[in-house]
């Protein structure tokens, strides 16, 4: 996968480590030149210069890139290389770093923003998930705007343990995509059983989270098994629907 990262700071260079290291193409935008010899960064490779403007991004061949991000401290340059990355180069994916809260409601489809990172917002989500156990913690926004990864950790007085997954009417738009259980991450499938301290983690839209949280909220009754003509209908699926519903 080719990556082209605008912004050669602190957040631009963690972003370009972690993806050297998962073997992936990378290409760094930065207006200083001093930032390539204090990077360390290995096999990436570099153009000096203004990416907002155009005959920058044409001489990194921006339109080749299956994903452009925009990693700087300034919100205006994000969403300016965001826009043209989208819409004069026709990049598939575009990620828009907000370094102010109060910007965060410009990074969406307007401006071409795919998914918007608030670093601050993500640092605050997951202290509550790491405090919050028994409540939905939202990660990360996806989507501009229109969905979510959440996280709910599963106390060990919870009416969902003994549950399997697929016993559970989940919320319309919204699945479960991962467990993770005793640090180790789990594929879920219908007939796994739900215990207590699984972190639960959630493809949501942000309408369907209130659902969510009812759902998993303690005053909620222990979820009953699915009618029979259900179970009927989901024992007709093939091997490759082993999922649930979501």
């Amino acid at each position: 996968m080719k990556v082209v990262i605008v912004g050669a700071g602190s957040v631009g260079s963690s972003i370009a480590r972690e993806l050297l290291a998962h073997k992936h193409e990378i290409l760094l935008i930065d207006l200083k030149p001093e930032v390539i010899g204090r990077s360390g960064l290995r096999g990436a490779h570099w153009l000096v210069g203004d990416a907002c403007e155009l005959s920058t991004l044409q001489g990194a061949k921006v339109e080749d890139a299956d994903v452009v991000v925009s990693a700087t401290g300034d919100d205006k340059v994000n969403l300016v290389v965001s826009l043209l990355a989208k819409t004069e180069f026709g990049v598939g994916r575009t990620v828009g770093r907000v370094n102010n809260p109060k910007n965060d409601w410009m990074f969406n489809d307007s401006w071409g923003v795919d998914v918007a990172v608030n670093t601050p917002q993500l640092m605050t989500a997951l202290v509550e998930e790491a405090v919050e156990i028994g409540d939905l913690v939202r990660l990360l926004t996806l989507q501009t705007g229109v969905s979510a990864l959440v996280e709910f950790t599963v106390p060990h007085d919870s009416h969902v343990i003994g549950s399997t997954i697929g016993e559970i009417r989940w919320p319309e738009d919204s699945t479960l995509v991962a467990i993770l259980r005793d640090h180790a991450p789990i594929t879920p499938s219908r007939d796994d059983v739900i215990d207590g301290g699984d972190e639960l983690f959630f493809v949501t839209t942000i309408a369907a989270e209130d659902d969510l949280r009812a759902l998993l909220s303690p005053d909620t009754e222990t979820p009953q098994p699915r009618p029979e003509e259900d179970a009927g209908h989901l024992e007709q699926q093939g091997p490759e629907d082993d999922g649930f519903d979501g």
